[in-house]
C-alpha cells in the first residue's frame, strides 16, 4: 500500500475541523463553565432588549407604525441582527491573535482561533434565537414568518459582516491594543442606533438615510423585515450592500492579519 493510502486527502481537513471544534468549545465555556449557563446569559441580554424596545412604543407612537403585522416580529428582527452582528465582531475580534500564549502549540494557528470564534458565536446566536421564538410562539401566540429562509440569510448575513470587522479589529489589535479596544466598543454602542432597528427605513426622510446606509446591519435589518412581513417591502435599502461590504472587509482583514502575523513578536502582549 503506498502511503498516499495510508494518507488520504480528506485527514489534514479532518484534523482541521476537529481543532476548530475544541477551540469553539472552549470559547463558547469562556462565558461560564456551564454552556447552557452561557446561552441562557445570552438570551437574558436579548431578551431585555426586547423589553425595553417594546417599552418605547409607549412613548414614540410611531415607532415600527410602518409595517402592517407582528409587532413584537418588528422588533425581535432588529434585536435579532443586532446581537448577532455585535457578538459576531466581539468574538472574532478578542480571538486568539499571533501573540496569544495558544499559538505555542504547535496545531493551533490563527486560522483555527477565527473560525472558532465566529462559530461559537453563531452557535449561541442561533440557539439564544431558536429558545426565545419558541418560547413566544407557544406562551404568546403563533409566529408568522413570510419567509422564513429569507430571514435566515440575512441573520447569516448580519453574522458574516461581523465576523469581516471582527478580523480587521484583531488583525490591527496587536499594533494598538487599546485604540482597537475602543473603536470595537464605540462601534457597538453607535449601532445601537445607526443599526436602524427601531426605524423603518421606509419612513426615513432623504437626510436622515444618510446617517445610516453606510451601515451593512441598516441594509441587513431592512430586508429581513421585507422577508418577515407579506406587506412590507424595502425601498431604501440594498440587499447585495452587506455582501460586498462583508468580502471587501473579509479580504482586507486577512490581508492585514497575514502582514501582521509575520511580523508579530511574542514580547509584545509583555507591554500591554
Amino acid at each position: 500500500m503506498s502511503l498516499a493510502n495510508k494518507n488520504p486527502s480528506w485527514l489534514p481537513m479532518f484534523l482541521l475541523l476537529d481543532r476548530i471544534y475544541h477551540v469553539t468549545v472552549r470559547g463558547v465555556r469562556q462565558t461560564h463553565g456551564n454552556a447552557l449557563i452561557a446561552i441562557f446569559m445570552n438570551m437574558f441580554q436579548s431578551i431585555m432588549f426586547v423589553l425595553a424596545f417594546y417599552m418605547m412604543a409607549f412613548f414614540v407612537p410611531y415607532f415600527g407604525g410602518g409595517i402592517r403585522g407582528d409587532f413584537m416580529v418588528y422588533i425581535l428582527s432588529g434585536v435579532f441582527l443586532y446581537m448577532t452582528h455585535i457578538k459576531a465582531m466581539g468574538a472574532v475580534a478578542g480571538a486568539d491573535g499571533p501573540t496569544s500564549q495558544m499559538m505555542q502549540h504547535a496545531p493551533m494557528n490563527t486560522a483555527v482561533s477565527i473560525c472558532a470564534a465566529a462559530m461559537g458565536a453563531l452557535y449561541i446566536q442561533i440557539l439564544s434565537v431558536a429558545a426565545i421564538l419558541f418560547v413566544y410562539h407557544t406562551v404568546v401566540t403563533p409566529v408568522e414568518i413570510h419567509d422564513w429562509f429569507g430571514c435566515f440569510a440575512m441573520m447569516g448575513l448580519a453574522w458574516f459582516t461581523g465576523v469581516s470587522l471582527g478580523i480587521v479589529v484583531m488583525a490591527l489589535k496587536p499594533w494598538a491594543p487599546t485604540t482597537m479596544n475602543i473603536v470595537n466598543n464605540i462601534y457597538q454602542r453607535l449601532n445601537m442606533v445607526a443599526s436602524g432597528k427601531m426605524f423603518v427605513a421606509n419612513l426615513m426622510p432623504s437626510k436622515t438615510l444618510i446617517f445610516f446606509s453606510w451601515n451593512p446591519l441598516f441594509h441587513a435589518i431592512d430586508q429581513m423585515r421585507g422577508f418577515a412581513f407579506l406587506n412590507y417591502t424595502p425601498h431604501n435599502s440594498w440587499l447585495m450592500y452587506p455582501v460586498y461590504f462583508g468580502v471587501g472587509f473579509l479580504v482586507l482583514g486577512m490581508m492585514i492579519e497575514f502582514y501582521t502575523r509575520k511580523r508579530a513578536s511574542a514580547s509584545w502582549d509583555a507591554r500591554h
